[in-house]
């Protein structure tokens, strides 16, 4: 039973402390006017998966994200039973999280941002929000497998996977939010009641975890590292 539970628990919290910290940034720069900004907010989404990467990768692998464990799935890292396991106690942290953010930060902020809900801006279309996130989503997906999975991978944690929301959210964080995560997304959408162009949140990170999965699996990694 604990053989099961740890790793499920540290999803449990990985995801809790990425959604918490992320939207709870959302939220407070709100209520200040925006002074956090978007460099602000990217730098806590940013730091907050870097440090929960390294302290759950030896436990469940660190993946804090559907998208993540969807690519890994595909590329025969994770069984079909323990992906689905995973993916329910992200979700649950992540709703767990944003009850947290509406209890605890300032409930007009919460109110007004949804709670940290990501939005499409409303030049975009629904495609477009959905590639942006399948792309943006790609280079995160193959942060984990180059610098995680790989046997060649560095030895820099969650370190570069962290860095690659800071980048991520700068270009795409006004346009989709930059969710790359339907666990982030579909955390606050669930406690705002706000589903507006939820499909890209969605759709857009499992094609874009799909593509990464597949590269990575047929041409990336080390033979010896298919085994």
């Amino acid at each position: 039973m604990r053989a099961t539970l740890r790793p499920l628990t540290a999803e449990f919290l990985g995801t809790f402390g990425l959604v918490f910290i992320g939207t709870g940034a959302v939220v407070i720069d709100y209520a200040t006017s925006g002074r956090l900004g978007l460099l602000g907010i990217a730098l806590a989404h940013a730091v907050v998966l870097a440090v929960m990467v390294t302290a759950t990768m030896q436990i469940s692998g660190g993946h804090i994200n559907p998208a993540v464990t969807f690519a890994l799935w595909m590329a025969g890292k994770i069984g079909l039973k323990r992906g689905v396991l995973y993916v329910l106690a992200q979700l649950a942290g992540a709703i767990v999280a944003v009850l947290c953010v509406k209890w605890l930060l300032p409930g007009e902020a919460g109110a007004k941002t949804g709670y940290g809900v990501p939005r499409i801006a409303a030049d975009l279309t629904l495609i477009k929000a959905i590639v942006l996130e399948a792309i943006l989503t790609f280079f995160l997906v193959s942060a984990v497998f180059g610098t995680a999975v790989s046997r060649e991978a560095p030895r820099v944690g969650g370190f570069a996977i962290g860095l690659v929301l800071l980048f991520d959210i700068l270009v795409g964080g006004p346009l989709t939010g930059a969710a790359m995560n339907p666990a982030r997304a579909f955390g606050p959408a669930l406690i705002a009641n706000d589903w507006h162009g939820h499909l890209a949140y969605w759709l857009g990170p499992a094609l874009g975890a799909a593509v990464a999965g597949f590269i990575w699996a047929k041409l990336l990694l080390p033979l010896e590292a298919k085994d």
